[in-house]
């Protein structure tokens, strides 16, 4: 699955809206100082070009300049309603990474960018999936996976899993003595955590949101 680029939506915002490229960057100032990103003409001149992207707080001012959410704006699909209530959005939650669908190689430390949700939205943080060992729970390469904190869950539902120092998103099955954690993909293998394969293991957080790319 291919999502579209920042540029594709910068030119569809454009168009619509009837922007020039003047227009966004009056419409960036406000945002500017508060997030400690200035946009000039040039860089806009990149971004709609296709030349380059924009860097996590530049996303972040063109998101609320335009009144569209970053990950919206990053090529994501979101519903028109979310783009327009995106402004007046309370909280943002971190987009952390790549989490591993096939192999647990996520960094917590590796904060992408904020994504503006909705308050009824009981997620804490975001991953954005790498693999396709998910792909028959319709969670697909590149997807974004938003994430409540909690301590366990309940066996079949899908969660981001610690083990050692890295994490997996999978779904969870308990055991006696094991943690089973199931692709959802018939040609991945699961992973059983036991004491003895593993020095710690544990359950972060619940899968409950999926933001799908486009095709």
């Amino acid at each position: 699955m291919k999502r579209e680029t920042t540029a594709q939506r910068l030119k569809y915002i454009m168009k619509t809206k009837r922007l020039r490229q003047i227009d966004i960057i009056e419409a960036c100032k406000p945002y500017s100082a508060k997030f400690g990103a200035k946009i000039q003409r040039s860089d806009l001149s990149q971004y709609v070009s296709g030349k380059t992207e924009p860097g996590q707080r530049k996303l972040t001012v063109l998101a609320y300049a335009l009144g569209v959410s970053e990950t919206w704006l990053m090529g994501y699909d979101e519903s028109h309603e979310t783009l327009a209530n995106i402004a007046t959005s309370k909280r943002t939650i971190p987009l952390l990474g790549e989490v591993a669908a096939g192999q647990p190689i996520f960094s917590e430390e590796h904060i992408e960018a904020y994504l503006p949700i909705d308050d009824a939205a009981r997620a804490d943080f975001a991953v954005r999936v790498q693999g396709q060992s998910m792909i028959e729970a319709k969670i697909y390469d590149g997807d974004i996976v938003l994430i409540r904190k909690q301590p366990d869950v309940d066996d079949g539902q899908i969660a981001i899993v610690a083990i050692d120092d890295e994490y997996t998103l999978k779904r969870v099955y308990h055991m006696p003595g094991a943690l089973h954690l199931l692709p959802a993909n018939p040609a991945y293998k699961p992973i059983v955590c036991t004491a003895d394969n593993c020095s710690s293991c544990r359950i972060v957080g619940l899968a409950v949101s999926v933001l799908h790319k486009l095709l």
